[in-house]
C-alpha cells in the first residue's frame, strides 16, 4: 500500500542528502579532513580540491622533450608532501632530465604514463607549500585520486602564471 507522507520524507532525506553531497565535493561545508588549497601569488584561492587519500600528483609539458611527465607527492601527517614517485610518457624525460639513480621501470598497464622511478634518495623533497608556473606551454595539471583534473594553466593569466599548491585542513 502507497502511503504518501512516507514518500514525502522519503523525497526529502534524498533531496537533504544530495545537497549535502553537492555541498562536500564543491568544497563547501564543515566536512572532516584534508584538501589541497591551489592559490595565486596573492594568496587568492583558485581552486579547492578534498584530498580522500594521501596522494596526488602534478602533471605537466616537459619543454625540452615536449612529451607528458608527473611528478607524485604522497601527503604525510604534519600536512607536508613529499615526493615518492616521477612518471613520464617518454623513458628520456627520466633518465636525462631528472636524472635519477634508479633505472626506470615500465609503468602498471593502468597507469596514466608509460615509465615510473623514485625519487633520488639523497635529495628528498618535501614541500609545505609548492610554488610553480602554471603556463600553457606547461599545461600543469593537478590529479588528485576521486577528483576530476584540475588543468591548473587555465586559472592564471599568462602574464602571472605562478600558483601555490598547499595542504590544509577542512574548516
Amino acid at each position: 500500500m502507497f502511503k504518501p507522507a512516507i514518500a514525502v520524507v522519503a523525497l526529502a532525506c534524498a533531496v537533504l542528502f544530495a545537497g549535502l553531497g553537492f555541498a562536500v565535493a564543491s568544497g563547501q561545508g564543515g566536512s572532516a579532513g584534508r584538501s589541497i588549497v591551489v592559490a595565486d601569488d596573492d594568496g587568492g584561492v583558485l581552486a579547492t580540491v578534498p584530498l580522500a587519500g594521501d596522494s596526488f600528483a602534478v602533471s605537466y609539458r616537459n619543454s625540452i622533450y615536449q612529451t607528458l611527465a608527473e611528478e607524485r607527492y604522497e601527503v604525510q601527517a604534519d600536512g607536508s608532501y613529499r615526493l615518492v614517485q616521477i612518471a613520464a610518457d617518454q623513458l628520456a624525460v627520466l633518465e636525462e632530465y631528472y636524472g635519477v639513480p634508479g633505472a626506470p621501470q615500465e609503468a602498471p598497464k593502468d597507469d596514466r604514463r608509460n615509465w615510473v622511478v623514485p625519487p633520488d634518495p639523497e635529495h628528498p623533497a618535501v614541500f609545505t607549500k609548492l610554488s610553480i608556473a602554471a603556463t600553457d606551454l606547461g599545461e600543469r595539471t593537478l590529479h588528485v585520486p576521486g577528483a576530476e583534473p584540475v588543468q591548473l594553466w587555465q586559472l592564471v593569466e599568462d602574464g602571472d602564471p605562478y600558483i601555490t599548491i598547499e595542504i590544509k585542513e577542512n574548516q
